[in-house]
């Protein structure tokens, strides 16, 4: 068997794969030869590396793409799935070397030890410009309470930081309140005097940190982020340090990799700039390249799946005739994610018909629901152990009894605000439906742009709706009712041409009868 590597692996990684026999193709240092495409069975990769449609197409043999790091931007998984190549990253690895570089970008940020290097660079001994501040006492605020949230919650508390947390997915139930306080970002951002970003890039991520809610920071605060370059707006963040609207900046990931030697972001006031070096220690890369290694050859010798971001079956056969049904509880996971309010505590999910089988669908459901908030962490192969992390508890099965659809996947997720039911269907196996929506019988299939409203059931809501989203150019393509005489409430989805503005929510929150507006984004 044939193994490209484009991008570096470590010398041990290299030598795993020696040693089961395969043939090394390294273009580490070179550029890609097209004509090796049809004969790789496997692709090694880091973050340097686009693996396209077109570099698919080509490598016809190719079974696995192996990922040295947790980002998969850089890969068609769309388009590898549909090739039957599986798709792997090591999401784990590099979790205590970015604790650890962002708590020594705390730690630098208190005692002015960038300005002193520099000053001293210049010639300058400046010292009482450069008074410090004491970590112990000083609260952190950690946005994301994942594996690197948690190791960095370790280190704080050794400084006797006073820690608040804030995670969508996760309640204080999960946390001893005397070590950390789980609170709401606003809470969280007016009361910090740390902040350290610890989420993946997403939609409901970027510019996560505008210029907004950095002037609601305490004026003497300060904000780190070694997580992903855009969830700070970087023209926000210089505008904030220029005109002292907060103490000062640290940040190792940019939206733009290499900063140009001209980014605003180098001259402004009180920054502390890193090159991406949260990953970048030894044991981290060594960690990636020697994981990543074995879970190739474990898949191309044995069998055997780890950290696969896009099939849950090693049967290839099995995998195209439910791959519809997996795409459905995909997206209905990604409905719960974006509808429920506060930290879900408990999934129930039963599949009837031929749906025998739940375990695929319900790892596929758990990923939606769960990489709308972490990202390309989770996968089909540690999305129960990360729920099970968030404190969520999970029922799922396969129930006999008859239903009016032939094949039907129904799910019910709780929180402390309530119990959301969605249910779905696959028309003719392939056309997917949403046929049940907060308990009301709807129809509609789900589409990436939508909007979910909840409304008193009176005459005239439809047109109102109808007429402000018109003033706002916004073209409905569907308009989608439910109601029951049961209830005084009737609930909606809209489908449109393109993603809702802000100011398309503001107007539709404010209409008589209109009770809750959401956007939905669907992948």
């Amino acid at each position: 068997m044939k193994i490209l590597i484009t991008d570096p692996i470590s010398t041990t990684g290299m030598q795993i794969l020696k040693n089961a026999n395969f043939t090394i193709l390294d273009y580490q240092k070179k550029n890609i030869d097209l004509g090796i495409l049809p004969e790789i069975d496997g692709w090694i990769i880091r973050s340097g590396t686009e693996v396209n449609q077109n570099y698919l197409k080509k490598a016809k043999k190719l079974q696995v793409i192996g990922r040295a790091g947790v980002g998969v931007d850089n890969i068609d998984v769309s388009e590898a799935t549909k090739a039957g190549v599986i798709v792997m990253n090591t999401p784990d690895s590099n979790t205590i070397s970015a604790a650890e570089h962002s708590f020594a970008l705390i730690a630098a940020l208190s005692k002015n030890i960038h300005s002193g290097h520099l000053n001293l660079i210049n010639g300058s001994w400046s010292r009482h410009n450069l008074v410090g501040i004491e970590l112990r006492g000083k609260t952190l605020g950690i946005v994301g309470l994942g594996r690197i949230g948690r190791e960095l919650i370790k280190r704080a508390q050794s400084f006797e930081m006073k820690i608040l947390g804030y995670d969508p997915y996760i309640s204080q139930d999960m946390f001893n309140p005397s070590e950390i306080k789980v609170v709401d970002l606003d809470t969280l951002t007016m009361n910090s005097d740390f902040i350290s970003l610890h989420v993946p890039m997403l939609d409901s991520t970027r510019n996560l940190f505008d210029f907004h809610r950095i002037s609601k920071m305490k004026s003497t605060a300060r904000l780190i982020n070694v997580a992903r370059g855009g969830i700070i707006n970087e023209k926000d963040l210089v505008k904030a340090l220029d005109e002292d609207v907060i103490a000062g900046a640290a940040i190792d990931v940019f939206e733009s990799e290499p900063i140009k030697k001209n980014h605003p972001l180098i001259s402004a006031k009180n920054i502390l700039l890193t090159p991406h070096l949260g990953a970048s220690t030894k044991e981290a890369k060594e960690g990636v390249s020697t994981t990543i290694c074995e879970q190739v050859v474990d898949y191309l010798i044995n069998n055997k799946i780890n950290n696969a971001l896009n099939m849950p079956l090693t049967n290839v056969d099995d995998l195209k005739k439910l791959e519809p049904y997996i795409n459905l509880a995909n997206k209905i996971g990604q409905l719960h994610s974006q509808l429920a309010k506060g930290a879900i505590t408990n999934i129930q999910f039963e599949c009837y018909g031929t749906l025998e089988d739940s375990k695929p669908l319900i790892l596929s459901f758990l990923k939606g629901l769960l990489e709308n908030y972490i990202g390309s962490r989770v996968n089909f192969i540690n999305a129960f152990s990360i729920a099970e992390e968030r404190g969520i508890s999970i029922e799922h099965g396969y129930n006999n009894k008859e239903t009016i659809h032939t094949n039907l996947i129904q799910s019910y997720t709780t929180s402390n605000a309530g119990k959301i039911k969605i249910s779905g269907s696959a028309l003719s196996g392939r056309h997917l439906r949403i046929v049940n929506l907060m308990g009301f019988d709807i129809d509609f299939r789900p589409e990436k742009y939508m909007l979910f409203l909840k409304n008193n059931d009176v005459p005239g809501v439809i047109g109102k709706v109808g007429t402000m989203l018109g003033d706002q150019k916004v073209n409905i393509a569907e308009y989608h009712l439910s109601r029951s005489n049961k209830s005084k409430y009737a609930y909606a989805i809209i489908k449109l041409d393109e993603e809702p503005t802000k100011s398309v929510i503001d107007s539709l929150n404010i209409l008589n009868d209109v009770l809750e507006v959401k956007p939905l984004l669907l992948k």
